[in-house]
């Protein structure tokens, strides 16, 4: 039995060797990195606002039940607006000192609440009634997943064809007669919105009476195709 498997171990190994080298022998053509980028500016369809509840007591089971009145109406306001997502942000505490740092002379404890939607006047609206016993720490705008996920896959299709097209340049360029794709990455990229702080914002709504005027703007979606190619030639 032993004499006849050596053999057939023999062969195998044999015909992998002959593989490889038939693949080394493969004729091998000109090589060439690209890359190209499509972007395209997008309007923001989300609006994303924090609002908050903040003061200081003594007393800080006084100043828990404070803050929780406001955020409670805070939210009870806000669900009655259709089509706005609410929820609770984050809510903290922490002891306030003597000038000396030694004593707790009080406690201050902020608490916030979110609503984000696609309907902008509506959260405007609501923004203007919330004012009256929260104050504003923050507005974003943003795309919403579908949106973000519906240009990628337009532009994924325009950075293959503007890949290709750079392909046949440089084919061409070459003097060779067609190419082969050897391997081809393809990245996207989203410029994150910036968030306008509260100081920004009162400032607005001072001006406005009312809830702050701002335009939602847009964001930059952008999709890069970059591989490499072979060139063959005539």
């Amino acid at each position: 039995m032993r004499t006849l498997i050596l053999p057939l171990t023999g062969l195998l190994l044999s015909g992998s060797l002959l593989a490889g080298a038939a693949q080394a022998d493969e004729p091998r053509y000109n090589q060439i990195s690209l890359q190209t980028q499509v972007e395209q500016a997008v309007n923001h369809d989300t609006m994303q606002v924090t609002f908050y509840a903040e003061a200081q007591d003594r007393d800080p089971a006084k100043l828990a039940e404070t803050i929780t009145r406001r955020l409670n109406a805070g939210l009870e306001t806000a669900r009655r607006s259709q089509n706005i997502r609410v929820s609770s942000g984050s809510r903290s505490s922490h002891p306030v000192y003597d000038e000396k740092g030694e004593n707790i002379i009080a406690w201050r404890e902020r608490g916030e609440i979110n609503i984000e939607g696609s309907d902008f006047a509506a959260i405007s609206a609501l923004t203007g009634e919330l004012l009256g016993d929260l104050s504003l720490g923050s507005m974003q705008f943003s795309l919403s997943a579908d949106s973000r996920r519906e240009t990628e896959d337009q532009l994924i299709a325009s950075a293959i064809e503007a890949f290709k097209a750079r392909a046949d340049i440089a084919t061409r360029s070459l003097g060779g007669s067609d190419y082969k794709i050897v391997n081809l990455n393809l990245n996207t990229q989203y410029m994150q919105p910036v968030r306008y702080r509260a100081e920004k914002l009162m400032m607005a709504a001072d001006a406005s009476g009312g809830a702050p005027q701002v335009e939602g703007g847009q964001s930059d979606v952008s999709v890069s195709a970059n591989g490499v190619i072979e060139v063959r030639g005539n």
